[in-house]
């Protein structure tokens, strides 16, 4: 089956609009999950460029924010720059922003169980407002060396049914499943319905086929379930600070060329399932 195809635009680091338009041509892709730095976001600007290049923005990147924090302060804070994000969202016409908590947090101020429920009245706001400017949601599973809340395909299903709005729906990360999932393949097929969004990477985070994850399970699941969303590549070049994608002189071509690498690897997976 053809597959949309996107990636993630952080990993250009502080890339332009125009910057990350070409790279993205240049990988043969068809859409970008866009990361909007707060401080010089500008909706009509950035909606230009991508469609001149004929680039759909598939879904949003949150700035970090912290939806769990006992300070109501820090949380209300967090709260309003995803309200911010929607709006956003819906200047450029994403259909979709992405939303976790605070990335490298990962051990509760307080209590588990106070910041878990802090979780789920943060998430539960940020949901309701999108479903007023007909934005969907999708919770990001992260791992445990990116966050104390919501690591694996089961938690994220629990906060699902306990938010309940029919614009909320789960993001599975390959990279992050690897870490956490008994079975990743599994973990698609436990989401369902649910599954909102799939980000891919291989265990090393680069392009897929160059570490050990088994994509052709995760793909065969993906379509077992019928998911029509794009798959959107989150790559990072190799070296030091998971966090940073600016790993030194020549990361951008780097990264260009194994989003390019990534496309004919999704590309040849779907014409060896046609066979």
């Amino acid at each position: 089956m053809h597959r949309k195809i996107g990636a993630c635009s952080w990993i250009l680091g502080n890339a332009s609009d125009q910057e990350i338009a070409e790279g993205w041509q240049t990988a043969g892709l068809n859409g970008v999950e866009y990361n909007p730095i707060r401080e010089r976001a500008n909706a009509s600007a950035t909606s230009k460029v991508f469609n001149d290049f004929g680039l759909s923005i598939y879904s949003l990147t949150p700035p970090d924010a912290d939806l769990s924090s006992p300070d109501d302060g820090v949380r209300k804070a967090g709260i309003d720059t995803y309200f911010w994000l929607i709006d956003f969202a819906a200047s450029v016409g994403s259909p979709i922003i992405s939303c976790h908590g605070l990335v490298g947090r990962i051990a509760p101020i307080a209590s588990q169980k106070a910041e878990d429920l802090n979780l789920i009245n943060s998430v539960d706001a940020i949901t309701k407002r999108a479903k007023e400017a007909n934005i969907n949601v999708v919770f990001e599973v992260l791992n445990r060396y990116e966050t104390h809340q919501i690591r694996t395909t089961h938690e994220a299903s629990k906060l699902i049914t306990q938010i309940n709005q029919p614009n909320l729906s789960i993001l599975l990360d390959s990279y992050h499943m690897n870490i956490e999932e008994s079975d990743p393949a599994d973990a698609i097929q436990h989401a369902g319905k649910h599954l909102g969004l799939y980000h891919m990477a291989d265990s090393n985070r680069e392009a897929p086929g160059r570490g050990h994850i088994d994509f052709a399970s995760q793909l065969r699941a993906l379509d077992s379930i019928s998911y029509q969303g794009p798959i959107i590549l989150e790559i990072n070049t190799p070296g030091p600070n998971p966090f940073s994608p600016d790993k030194g002189q020549g990361f951008r071509k780097n990264t260009i060329s194994q989003l390019s690498e990534s496309v004919a690897f999704l590309n040849n997976s779907s014409t060896e399932q046609a066979a």
